[in-house]
Formats: C-alpha cells, sequence, structure tokens
C-alpha cells in the first residue's frame, strides 16, 4: 500500500476542512461588507503581507528549505537538520521584521503623499479606495511575520512526513476571522468597526499558523534557539532562494498590479475577482496543493539519490492525479457557476447584481483551473532540480501576458478582462515550464500522460452534458430561489462525480487499481495513524508499481 497515497488523502482531508472554512469566511465577510469599497480595500491590503509571505516564505524559501534539509536528514540526520532550521528561522524574524517596518513608514505616509501630488491625476472615489486600503494594511501587515515562519516550520514537518498539521495551517486563520466577525455582528456598531474586529481575527490566526506547526517540531524533538551564525547550508539556501525571491517579486508584482487595476477600476471588482478565486481554489487546494505537497519532498529525495526513473515516475503520477481531478472540476464549475454563485454569497449586503456580476469571472476562472494546478506540480519538479531560474523566467512571462493583457482587456470588459487576462498569464506559464522541464531531462516530458488526458477529456466532456441536461431539467421544477440552487448544486455535483468516475473506470484509466486497492484496505483511515506519518522520514518506500 502507498504510503504516499495515504499523505495525499491526509493533507487533501486536512486541506478540505481548511478550504472549506475559507470559503465560509469570504461567505461572511461578503454577507456583512458585500462588494463596497470596503470589502474591496480590505482584499487588497490582505493581499500585500500574503504575498510577502510567498515572497519569503511559501514560495521562495520552501522551494530552497526542503531539498536541503532533505539532503541533512539523508546524510547528517536530524540534529543537523533542526540547527539548520533554527538559523533560518532567526534570519527569517530578523528580515520579517524590517520589512514589516519599511511596510508600515510607507504605508503611514501614503495619505500625505497623494495629498501633495493632487491624486497622482486619479479621481477622488479611486484615491480614496487606496488610502483606505493603505489604513488597513497597516494593521494588517505584522500577520507576514507570522505566516513566514510558519511555512519554514510547516516546511520541517513536512519533510519529517508530519503532513496533516502543516495542511491544516489555514483552519486556524480562518476560524480566528469568523470569531472576530462574529464578534462584529453581535458587539461592533458600524462597519467600520467591524472592519477592525476582521483585522484583529486575522492577527490571531496568523500567531496560531504560526504556533501549532512549532509546536510539532517541539514534539519532534526541535528546540528553538536564535542562531544568526551563516554556514554552508543556510549559504545554500539563500542561493537557492535568491533567483526565486525575483520570480516570486515578480509574481507579487503581478498579483498586486491586479488587485490595484480592480481596486482603482471600481469598488466592487477586487472584491468580486478575490471571491471567484476562493471558490476556484477549493478543488485546487483539496487536491492539486495536496498532491504537490506529498510529491515535492519525495521527488527531492529521489532528486538527492539522483534515482531519475524514479523521479520522473512520481513526477507523472503526480501530474495525473491533478489532471484526473481538476478538468472535470473546470467544466463543472463552469457550468454551475451562477447557482453555485447565487447559493454561497446572495444574502446581505451581496445582492443579486453582485452575482451577475460575479458569475461570467467564476467561469472563466474555472477554465483555467486545470492549469494553474498542472504549474502547482511543474514547480515542484524545478524545486525538486534545485533550478529556481527557470520559475523566475516563467513568472517574468506571466507578469507581462498578465499586465499587457489587463490593461488591454479591462478598456473592453471590465473586470471580466482582468480575470480573462489572468487565466491566460497562467496558461503562458504553464507551457514554458513544461517545455523547458522536458529540455532539463527528457523523462518529464508530457507524453506519457497524452493517452491518460484523452481518456479525461472524453469523460469530462460527457458528465459535462450530463450537468448541462441536468440544469435544463432542474429549471421546471415548480422551486425557485435558494431551493432550486440547492437542488442543482446538491444533486447534480455526485451525479457528475459518479458518472465520470464510472466512465474513467470503463476507459480503464491508468491507476485505477490503485484506487480500488486502497478503499479496500481502509487505507485513508490508516493514513492518520502514527506510523504512517513517520514512515517517510525512514524512507517510505515510494509509489507502488501500479500507481495512481
Amino acid at each position: 500500500m502507498s504510503q504516499n497515497l495515504k499523505n495525499i488523502s491526509v493533507v487533501a482531508t486536512a486541506t478540505v476542512l481548511s478550504r472549506l472554512l475559507g470559503l465560509v469566511r469570504e461567505i461572511f465577510i461578503a454577507a456583512v461588507f458585500g462588494t463596497s469599497a470596503l470589502s474591496s480595500a480590505f482584499v487588497s491590503a490582505f493581499t500585500l503581507p500574503n504575498l510577502f509571505r510567498r515572497l519569503l516564505g511559501e514560495g521562495a524559501l520552501t522551494a530552497a528549505l526542503v531539498p536541503t534539509l532533505a539532503h541533512e536528514l539523508e546524510h547528517r540526520q536530524r540534529a543537523a537538520a533542526f540547527a539548520l532550521l533554527s538559523k533560518v528561522a532567526s534570519w527569517l524574524l530578523v528580515v520579517t521584521t524590517g520589512l514589516v517596518a519599511v511596510a508600515l513608514l510607507v504605508m503611514l505616509n501614503a495619505g500625505p503623499l497623494l495629498r501633495a501630488t493632487d491624486g497622482l491625476g486619479m479621481d477622488a472615489a479611486t484615491v480614496g479606495r487606496l488610502l483606505l486600503g493603505a489604513e488597513l494594511a497597516v494593521i494588517l501587515f505584522p500577520y507576514m511575520v507570522f505566516v513566514c515562519l510558519a511555512a519554514a516550520f510547516s516546511a520541517a514537518c513536512q519533510v519529517l512526513g508530519r503532513f496533516t498539521e502543516p495542511a491544516l495551517s489555514p483552519v486556524w486563520l480562518n476560524l480566528a476571522v469568523l470569531g472576530a466577525l462574529g464578534l462584529g455582528g453581535w458587539w461592533a456598531w458600524g462597519d467600520n468597526a467591524r472592519m477592525q474586529l476582521l483585522c484583529g481575527g486575522v492577527l490571531v490566526g496568523g500567531f496560531l499558523q504560526m504556533a501549532v506547526p512549532a509546536g510539532v517540531l517541539w514534539t519532534e524533538g526541535w528546540r528553538p534557539r536564535l542562531d544568526l551564525q551563516a554556514d554552508d547550508r543556510l549559504r545554500e539556501i539563500v542561493g537557492l532562494m535568491a533567483p526565486t525571491i525575483i520570480g516570486s517579486a515578480i509574481y507579487l508584482i503581478n498579483i498586486s498590479v491586479s488587485r490595484f487595476i480592480g481596486l482603482s477600476l471600481n469598488d466592487s471588482a477586487a472584491q468580486v475577482l478575490n471571491l471567484a478565486t476562493r471558490v476556484m481554489e477549493l478543488p485546487i487546494g483539496v487536491f492539486a496543493a495536496a498532491i504537490a505537497t506529498v510529491v515535492f519532498p519525495l521527488i527531492a529525495r529521489h532528486a538527492a539519490k539522483q534515482d531519475w526513473p524514479a523521479l520522473a515516475n512520481d513526477y507523472h503520477k503526480g501530474l495525473r492525479l491533478v489532471l484526473i481531478v481538476n478538468v472535470p472540476a473546470a467544466v463543472g464549475l463552469a457550468l454551475l457557476s451562477e447557482p453555485i454563485t447565487r447559493l454561497l454569497f446572495q444574502r446581505g449586503a451581496f445582492t443579486a447584481a453582485d452575482t451577475a456580476q460575479m458569475t461570467p469571472i467564476l467561469a472563466v476562472y474555472a477554465l483555467g483551473l486545470p492549469f494553474l494546478s498542472f504549474t502547482t506540480v511543474a514547480l515542484r519538479g524545478f524545486y525538486a532540480l534545485k533550478d529556481t531560474a527557470t520559475p523566475v523566467r516563467a513568472a517574468g512571462l506571466s507578469f507581462v501576458v498578465n499586465l499587457g493583457l489587463s490593461l488591454v482587456l479591462m478598456n473592453w470588459l471590465s473586470t471580466l478582462g482582468l480575470a480573462l487576462a489572468g487565466n491566460l498569464a497562467v496558461l503562458a506559464q504553464a507551457w514554458f515550464l513544461q517545455t523547458r522541464l522536458r529540455r532539463k531531462m527528457a523523462g518529464l516530458s508530457f507524453a506519457p500522460l497524452l493517452p491518460n488526458l484523452g481518456k479525461i477529456t472524453v469523460a469530462s466532456a460527457l458528465m459535462g452534458f450530463v450537468v448541462w441536461g441536468g440544469a435544463k431539467l432542474a429549471a421546471l421544477a415548480p422551486l425557485t430561489g435558494k431551493a432550486q440552487d440547492l437542488i442543482v448544486v446538491a444533486g447534480l455535483i455526485p451525479a457528475a462525480c459518479a458518472v465520470y468516475g464510472g466512465l474513467l473506470w470503463v476507459l480503464k484509466i491508468e491507476g485505477r487499481e490503485e484506487i480500488s486497492a486502497l478503499w479496500a484496505k481502509d487505507g485513508i483511515r490508516g493514513a492518520s495513524d502514527p506510523p504512517c506519518r513517520r514512515a517517510s522520514l525512514r524512507g517510505g518506500g515510494g509509489w507502488p508499481p501500479v500507481g495512481l
């Protein structure tokens, strides 16, 4: 029985919980604030520390830290790995604290700067939205310190084979935010007071995100200490991080430009794009991220041993799993975008007009889901090979495509143009990554996946026809409003999954025997047992010959 498939099931289950809570969080925020300028300002302000998290934490640091810690465990055991972790955490604390101080200084002076320059030629409404975003960013930026440290601790947990706790990390943020919204609804007077409580909930959640994986490492024997002395391993991590930081900085600028273009476009654009992204991220977060989380340490160990056939084998299995789940998810989400939006968000301050605006945006984002999921795994292939330069070039290409198309399409399609530009940028990035990965290692070609992709496409198309026909039949039912939406969503999604799964079985998709064996032996439940969690530290085996 494959330990890695069990780990994927553990991470996927934990991520289901965190993503669902994240969706509930966005539903409550939308119900309280709607698509107002205040909600768009919050989304834009929260984007900044989140993107620095990707810059210094989950992106560059994880890409450099996981292979290096894996090497330390393979050759020098836990004591050396824990010492390296303390060095990394110490420097991360110093750097992020300094960046927060600089950011607060900039944000606090944003108002005087805009007033001194007459708003840089922008109208009063746009200037007001930007200043509101700067005020909220002052409160939210310290979140970056907590979440960057959390990323380092979570990466160490994954290398040790502890996947559950890092996967649950977003749960603590979501619970804290939901608690803050509950307090705001009970005690706070006015939207401004509720927004202050919401920002406070983010900070509490960030602290918990850092504390939980740190506690796990404590149980594994790690004892934190301040250590700012440099050594060869730390220099290696910094060297690996440098090009990735450049690539992440490009990504940071890319996302920030999109959000602030949306903030300057109208009151609702940034929030509508954010909500559509949250819904779209549910399937990628539940499964694509879970696969990448488990596959990355595995292929990093193969790379450390220079076992290239095993690396290619597991990389292809990861991609196949991603395509099996996310191609039909894209089809179903695009077809059901209107009832899903209405069912999830249309209440309180979120109106029918907001639903009409968000529906086509969600459909467009959904169609980009397979490409976004693909890049999630493809990037891990480069990081496992300690190639952090190619992802930089891919990020640069994505930035140029996104910015150029955003400026053009927003004039024709408004907010929908920004969503379409983002999709095309991801498509360009996916194409660039795969072509360069194939050149780097012929065994990582996409060609072995083409037969399976054909079967997935056929099954997804037939499933889409069932969803479309079912939605037409449901429209004839003597029900209206949320009741009809509930029947469509709750009825058609399980039916579509059953149809799709049956079609894949009939088409003999590769790896179906492994699925059968996994469920027959109750492997998903057993994956949570402590011996399973620790198996990967001992080597864990690799995936079975008949892999999924």
